[in-house]
């Protein structure tokens, strides 16, 4: 097996705490600040942070990679991807002379000058031979394997940006990856568990430890970030209820009847219950005093609930994972979004095939009986790891670096390497 080792910062295993006290409807709740997410994982369920804690103290995790033949579990398989990708990243584009270019107009077919003889030096070329097809190639090559689209082969304001960070400011990244895919299930450790990945926006189906289903998934946008944690998956609801938020009813729902009016509520197929107790009975919206809550003056104690149906944000199905910061998967009215920007939900995970997702989970599609809501148990709970992968593994690079909206990676950084730039070759 491969020797490995990098210069790593002290990691941090984060307990669940409560964040937001009930009532509070179905929307995301914001991690605290305190929880880094650059590399942080949450923990939610107790039996998962048991898990996790045997393989995930702060030391070099790169040395704890298994021996074959020992018997014991190995990293996650996405882990030992990225760890060859590291090893063929730096065989290749890291072994390249790190000069710099100076900035200036783009460089493309044609260019010559000081600049087109320093990228070629920089791209493994020979100085001679101005931006000929072969330098063309390169650049195309490079932009390709760092996300640099699209790839048109001009060395443009990105590419020089990133040809002058140099390679070991993308072997970090890959190793920032690989700390979050470490964290990930290890081998044997359970028979089935849903990966999401924020990063790519799509969702992985492990049923011992091979990949037997992706699709993809809408996440939440830059400002309302997917989190990453691991959380048990318990049950779905077929047909769900939307539970307005508490401060949305003050923002939106009192605000919209002031606009349009009690027929708010036919409209758009809300109804009204008396209390948030599980227990409270739907009530006549008029009976509530709407302007002062609109005011501030009063509480929004009601709850308020959008009806099961087409128009319903959820869709068809809701699959539950009891965690403090309201996160769930499920199911949309609106598949066009899914050919789109994927990064903007409030938080919560849409799902591009919920029928196929839940048969996988409950091993068949579950019967609905019923137009209302309808809530089914799983025969056993799943797995679930929200995770975050800018760096996807195999490509003519070893592997192929994507966008980071969250900005996580930058906030890795520091956790992981502090000061220092240093990482091992392999």
């Amino acid at each position: 097996m491969r020797k490995f080792s990098l210069i790593l910062g002290a990691l941090t295993m984060v307990a669940t705490t409560p964040v937001a006290a009930q009532p509070r409807g179905d929307e995301p709740v914001a991690v605290p600040r305190t929880v880094r997410q650059g590399i942080d994982f949450v923990y939610v369920d107790p039996d998962l942070s048991n898990v996790a804690r045997r393989y995930q103290r702060p030391q070099n995790w790169l040395a704890r990679i298994f021996r074959p033949g020992s018997g014991r579990s190995a990293p996650n398989p996405i882990f030992l991807q990225l760890a060859d990708g590291l090893e063929r990243y730096q065989a290749t584009w890291g072994q390249l002379p790190q000069v710099k270019i100076p900035a200036g107009p783009a460089l493309k077919r044609g260019s010559t000058g000081k600049r087109v003889t320093l990228l070629r030096q920089r791209l493994g070329l020979s100085a001679s031979g101005g931006f000929d097809e072969m330098l063309f190639q390169r650049v195309s090559a490079y932009q390709r394997v760092h996300g640099l689209g699209p790839a048109d082969g001009i060395a443009g304001k990105a590419t020089l940006a990133s040809l002058n960070l140099g390679s070991a400011h993308y072997s970090r990244r890959i190793a920032i990856n690989m700390e979050r895919a470490f964290r990930l299930p290890q081998t044997r450790t359970f028979d089935r568990y849903v990966v999401v990945d924020s990063g790519a926006a799509e969702t992985y189906l492990f049923d011992r430890d091979r990949m037997a289903d992706s699709m993809r998934v809408i996440v939440g946008s830059a400002k309302t970030k997917t989190p990453m944690m691991a959380v048990l998956m318990e049950n779905a609801k077929a047909n769900p209820y939307w539970h307005v938020p508490p401060e949305l009813v003050r923002t939106l729902t009192a605000k919209k009847v002031k606009e349009q009016g009690l027929s708010y509520f036919d409209d758009f197929h809300y109804e009204v219950l008396s209390d948030w107790t599980g227990n409270g009975r739907v009530i006549d919206p008029k009976s509530v005093n709407w302007a002062a809550i609109a005011s501030g003056k009063q509480k929004p104690n009601v709850l308020v609930r959008q009806l099961p149906g087409p128009w319903n944000s959820m869709g068809e199905m809701k699959f539950e994972m009891p965690n403090d910061y309201g996160i769930y998967l499920h199911d949309t009215p609106t598949k066009e979004k899914f050919a789109g920007n994927r990064w903007i939900s409030n938080g919560c995970v849409r799902l591009e095939d919920y029928r196929r997702f839940a048969t996988w989970v409950f091993g068949r599609m579950p019967p609905v009986t019923s137009s209302r809501e309808q809530r089914i148990e799983l025969p056993r709970p799943v797995p679930v790891f929200m995770t975050y992968l800018t760096v996807a593994p195999g490509g003519e690079g070893g592997v192929t670096f994507r966008p980071d909206p969250y900005g996580f990676d930058a906030l890795a950084m520091p956790q992981m390497f502090g000061s220092s730039s240093r990482i091992a070759s392999l």
